[in-house]
């Protein structure tokens, strides 16, 4: 009598009740894995110029993939095997769910690189030099002591690098500018970073904050908490969510564009109770938000009907009159 071998009780046994889950490892894996090698080798020039913690994430992210496609290939452990299928159900959804969520913000948050004539201005020139650390960018003129300090939070997802040229404007005026490195280019992750710049340079003794949309937040929220520290705020394309109208120690500047497609014009118009009385306003007539940086088009944003060199100008014109002042 021919033995038969068992195949079929064989398929059904713990090789064909691991498959279903090791495809699914496996999937969860290349997603963790590939996801942000993609993003870092898209933007990998701009990361590294940046905050570090953005690339810490994705490296952590990756080797969460390789860890997951690791332990793929082990032997399944024989527990798992008796597991509830509703644990098994209730693990596959929580791991999907925390694969959306942490690489559909890793996608998100992917930043608006700087335009190469930005990049080429991180090399100063004769006037300004330029330094570079992981947590912020130095802009200070070649000669001379400054007393006038600038801090500036970039728009949210923006290359910080691309503020340089205009801020290197700004200093040309004798202001040492200090431009944050946010992680992962958001504002509200770098609410004390204006702490270290203050205590580091007691020669400073006029300090102003500015900054641009959610960073022009940030800006006005350290003014507001920190009276008697800061003389000067200057917003880019933003506004307040504190009151600071009773404000009478602190000079305000507000320049706007009037075709900014994300802070409009009606937002400027709304938000000038929350400020004081004596502030001055610029609005730059045809400029758009991505105007206020060197960073190309941004989606959403409005049509522009005056040259980006001219709005640039009349920006830097409006903040120099505002740090000239306190």
């Amino acid at each position: 009598m021919t033995t038969v071998p068992d195949e079929g009780l064989a398929g059904t046994g713990a090789g064909a009740r691991r498959r279903p889950r090791a495809r699914f490892t496996v999937v969860l894996g290349v997603l963790w894995l590939v996801v942000p090698l993609v993003l870092f080798l898209l933007d990998h020039s701009v990361l590294l110029a940046g905050n570090p913690a953005q690339v810490i994430a994705l490296a952590a992210s990756g080797l969460i993939g390789v860890v997951l496609l690791v332990r793929d290939r082990s032997e399944p452990d024989p527990r798992r095997r008796t597991a509830r299928p509703v644990l098994r159900v209730v693990g596959r959804v929580a791991g999907v769910l925390v694969t959306v969520v942490v690489l559909g913000a890793l996608v998100w948050l992917r930043p608006f690189g700087a335009t190469p004539e930005a990049v080429a201005a991180m090399s100063g020139s004769a006037d300004v030099r330029v330094m570079d650390a992981p947590a912020h960018i130095v802009i200070a003129p070649t000669s001379g002591t400054p007393t006038r300090g600038l801090i500036f939070q970039p728009g949210a997802r923006v290359d910080p690098r691309a503020y340089v040229p205009m801020l290197s404007e700004v200093s040309r005026q004798g202001v040492i500018v200090f431009i944050v490195k946010q992680p992962f280019g958001i504002g509200f992750l770098a609410t004390t970073a204006p702490h270290a710049f203050i205590d580091r340079h007691p020669e400073v003794t006029s300090w102003t904050i500015a900054g641009h949309s959610l960073g022009g937040v940030v800006a006005a929220g350290f003014a507001h908490d920190h009276p008697g520290v800061v003389k000067g705020l200057v917003l880019w394309a933003s506004y307040p969510v504190d009151s600071m109208a009773e404000r009478t120690d602190l000079a305000v500047a507000s320049v706007s564009g009037t075709r900014d497609g994300f802070t409009t014009p009606a937002d400027i118009a709304a938000s000038r109770p929350l400020l004081p009385g004596d502030t001055a306003y610029t609005a730059v007539t045809g400029a758009v938000h991505s105007y206020f940086g060197d960073y190309g088009d941004q989606p959403g944003d409005g049509t522009p009907t005056v040259s980006r060199a001219e709005a640039q100008r009349q920006i830097v014109a409006a903040t120099v009159a505002l740090v000239d002042g306190p």
